[in-house]
């Protein structure tokens, strides 16, 4: 799978480095080539005899070596490999990418290449959560690095939350994804995301709590699978997704518009929360507050349907219509329902609103459980990382597409 494949494995140090062994022997398996450069953090848990045994390869330890830098050890390591994976990657060696520190053999290596970079994150989940690591993760992603985990769990040091490092047969997964063919290559995919925001007047809206989190994953996703995307957003607190052409509208006439000018496509997401009502009248000037009057009175008027809308288009309806369903109650009937009704081929449901313990069910949460419905089944979901969501519906497509089963092993996007 991995033939002819020459990847350069950066260990930074954590416990979690001896998954990197694993990780090793795993992409020797798959018949590619690794070399390994070990950090003075990654000495402390692993050695480099036992990377080196098992890479079957040279481990570059030390930036300063004469040998190897008499051949120039960190720009040649940094160009004639494939693509470069660093794991695990500490806060310490994300912060050194993001600000191009360059103290060491690997930070080095990163800051003179001109490859693809796979990083995949392991720390304390409250380094994870620091303002600090995410920043500098942001930046990377900003970049083109991707970004395998980190996932949820139990962690050494005694704690539980985000910041375990991916298991290596997940990691390779990535490595193979970076090799292959793109399955949506050619194909044009529109996407919306996030809420709308009903004026009521310059200062005052009317909106809902959608973060904007699933619609950018899809079209992340999308992306990854060779989609040219185009997502519509509504007002969001996140990055454009790379490579994605984005638009930010605010209301949801706005982003009828832009959607209806986004045709022709193949695929058509609407994951966006739109308001379904509008005030009837806008005013021109912030309602003040009266000691003595009564509070204003609204009334309020149906906004556009833009999953209908699309689902019905007559002369440019995409081949597949994906809607959501937020509900609170009810929730198949009503997937159901929309389905009919909207005349759209799928409809993902998923619970909004606080759960049992006072949790957000999805608006604003990474995690969402999700009813996918069709004319002929539905398919329930587990609550998962959107991200993950995200790839289980680019896979669905993909199969739709190709009208055949896909091994989650090869599209596993």
């Amino acid at each position: 799978m991995l033939k002819d494949k020459k990847i350069l494995l950066i260990i930074s140090g954590g416990i979690s480095a001896y998954k990197s062994l694993e990780l090793i022997r795993l992409i020797k398996k798959n018949n590619g080539s690794v070399t390994c450069i070990l950090t003075k953090g990654g000495e402390q848990f692993i050695t480099p005899l036992s990377v080196s045994s098992l890479s079957g390869n040279k481990v570059y330890c030390d930036l300063w070596s004469l040998t190897d830098e008499a051949e120039m050890g960190h720009i040649r390591l940094s160009r004639e490999n494939d693509l470069i994976v660093v794991a695990p990657a500490s806060a310490d060696i994300i912060a050194k990418m993001a600000h191009g520190i360059a103290d060491d053999i690997a930070s080095t290596t990163l800051l003179a290449t001109n490859k693809n970079i796979i990083i995949v994150p392991a720390m304390n989940p409250e380094m994870w959560n620091n303002t600090a690591t995410q920043e500098n993760i942001k930046t990377l992603i900003n970049r083109g690095v991707k970004l395998v985990g980190p996932e949820k769990g139990e962690m050494a040091c005694g704690e539980t939350g985000l910041g375990r490092m991916s298991e290596p047969e997940d990691i390779l997964t990535s490595i193979k994804d970076f090799f292959f063919d793109k399955p949506l290559k050619n194909i044009n995919a529109l996407v919306t995301a996030g809420p709308t925001y009903e004026p009521i007047d310059p200062v005052r809206f009317i909106g809902n709590r959608s973060s904007g989190i699933q619609g950018y994953e899809i079209a992340k996703a999308l992306e990854q699978a060779g989609a040219n995307v185009t997502l519509v957003s509504g007002p969001a607190n996140l990055n454009s997704p790379k490579n994605v052409k984005t638009i930010h509208i605010e209301t949801a006439q706005d982003m009828l518009n832009a959607c209806i000018s986004a045709l022709p496509v193949q695929i058509c997401i609407c994951s966006a929360a739109v308001s379904d009502w509008k005030p009837q009248h806008q005013s021109s000037q912030k309602i003040k507050k009266e000691e003595s009057s009564k509070s204003p009175s609204l009334s309020f008027i149906q906004t556009p349907d833009i999953l209908n809308t699309i689902s019905n288009h007559k002369s440019k309806r995409p081949d597949l219509v994906i809607g959501f369903a937020a509900e609170t109650q009810n929730i198949e009937a009503h997937a159901q329902s929309k389905l009919e009704k909207k005349g759209c081929d799928w409809i993902l449901a998923n619970y909004v609103g606080k759960d049992d313990l006072g949790n957000e069910r999805a608006f604003g949460s990474n995690e969402n459980q999700i009813y996918f419905v069709t004319d002929k089944k539905m398919e329930t979901w587990k609550r998962q990382a959107k991200s993950i969501i995200a790839r289980k519906l680019v896979k669905k497509i993909i199969e739709h597409i190709n009208d055949k089963k896909v091994q989650d092993k090869q599209w596993n996007l």
